[in-house]
């Protein structure tokens, strides 16, 4: 649909107006006359002065017969040859002729003059004229009339229709109903104008959902980082009274009382420090320390920090790297990462099971993939692994200990770096969490090792 600017549509409705009532007037005097020449009219207009000055010079002259029934008779053949009417009045204002009773009062198209004579005012007359043209001004009024109902319903339906549905749409989108159509229009500006309300009623649905998205998040995880809490401490509560009361008396007890608060602060230490760092990835815009890193030193910085933990349930970690696996990156955050899957893999791998971390170079990007030997992830796990304080209730539930944030902090750090995690089971077993960043400039490597 082809659309007008307010500019042009403002001039043809101008110019529609000024047309169409010269269109009545011509096609009035074409029906009047059989032709649409104005010659005819202009001839007309000539015989009417000649006759108006006959009329004139006959009632001048003619003063000392005005009441004579004969002259009065000559009058008004005449009048009515000239399709006129006269009315003749005293001095004092009294009617002494009227040819025409009917037209009396009227005052369209009338000739008056006062006969003065001697200095001395005789009377007073008016000559009423024949409506020659009145067919066709009364034509040309209807035609302006029509086209300023035309002008007036065109305006409403391409200006004044659309902005008031965009009003109504815009108090709908007050109560919270998105749903709104609003009409279309040929006038650019108003199309314009949609356009983009459309664009704004889009926005603010996408803010209005993701508000409500992360409300619901909010309070999701209000809820389970009080039920995480309020565990532990129960239990830490519980043992300390325990000593407290003496109910552990013998030294095996007591420090089997005292392991178990350890063990506790230690998963309490954990929950808050994984949500420390959600929190501030999730709401706090914070810059990368980015520097030229070894992908291979940050995966064995991980290995050292998790092997105790390791050896208290005999498993095995192996390690398989290539060289050149540089990357630019923040080493606290990508050792924190690779942490949280490492541990991630100690706390779900049966005892005397094997862990094996893969590390190489393909292409511009640096591939790590971490395998262990336990149960792997359900279905359901699957997809929702990354999800925040989301735990399986299989294997992965809160029995090991786990705050349900480290895959997720894990997933949104490696794509704060430009890469991408992914989460799978192993053919041959077990879980499987692989991944990828991308690789360090040759050329800015090689600048810093002959910097160094």
């Amino acid at each position: 649909m082809r659309s007008l600017r307010i500019r042009t549509f403002t001039m043809l409705c101008f110019v529609f107006i000024l047309t169409l009532p010269w269109i009545f007037f011509v096609a009035a005097h074409f029906m009047e006359t059989k032709t649409l020449s104005f010659e005819k009219g202009r001839l007309q207009n000539e015989t009417l002065q000649r006759n108006i000055s006959e009329m004139t010079q006959r009632i001048e002259s003619g003063t000392d017969q005005w009441t004579d029934s004969d002259w009065q008779n000559q009058l008004y053949s005449a009048l009515r040859e000239a399709k006129m009417d006269v009315l003749i009045q005293s001095a004092a204002d009294q009617d002494i002729y009227r040819s025409n009773p009917d037209r009396r009062g009227t005052k369209i198209s009338t000739e008056r003059f006062s006969v003065i004579k001697d200095g001395q005012l005789l009377g007073r007359v008016i000559l009423y004229l024949p409506q020659s043209n009145q067919f066709q001004v009364m034509s040309a009024f209807v035609g302006l009339l029509l086209a300023i109902f035309v002008v007036g319903m065109e305006m409403r339906r391409f200006v004044l229709k659309p902005l008031e549905k965009m009003g109504i749409a815009a108090r709908q989108i007050a109560t919270g109903d998105w749903d709104v159509r609003l009409p279309m229009s040929r006038i650019a500006e108003i199309a314009e104008v949609r356009d983009g309300f459309n664009v704004m009623v889009k926005g603010l649905e996408q803010s209005y959902r993701k508000q409500a998205e992360l409300e619901e998040e909010r309070r999701f995880v209000i809820a389970a980082v009080a039920h995480d809490l309020r565990t532990p401490l129960f239990a830490l509560r519980g043992y300390l009274d325990g000593l407290e009361q003496g109910i552990a008396q013998s030294p095996e007890k007591m420090a089997q009382y005292v392991a178990v608060c350890k063990d506790k602060s230690a998963q309490l230490d954990r929950l808050v420090e994984d949500l420390f760092t959600f929190t501030k990835m999730e709401y706090v815009e914070s810059e990368l320390n980015t520097k030229t890193v070894d992908f291979n030193q940050v995966i064995r910085n991980s290995m050292d920090s998790l092997s105790p933990l390791a050896r208290q349930k005999g498993i095995s970690i192996s390690f398989r790297v290539t060289d050149g696996c540089i990357i630019n990156g923040d080493m606290h955050l990508l050792e924190r990462a690779m942490n949280n899957l490492l541990d991630n893999a100690v706390r779900h791998t049966p005892t005397a099971g094997d862990i094996e971390v893969l590390c190489n170079k393909d292409g511009n990007k640096v591939m790590f993939a971490i395998r262990d030997t336990g149960s792997g992830f359900s279905l359901e796990e699957l997809e929702r692994v990354f999800e925040p304080l989301y735990r399986g209730e299989a294997s992965r539930s809160r029995s090991t200990g786990g705050s349900g944030l480290g895959l997720t902090i894990s997933q949104r750090i490696v794509r704060q770096h430009g890469g991408e995690l992914a989460a799978s089971n192993h053919p041959e077993g077990g879980a499987l969490l692989e991944g990828w960043l991308p690789a360090a400039a040759s050329e800015q490597m090689d600048s810093e090792s002959h910097e160094k």
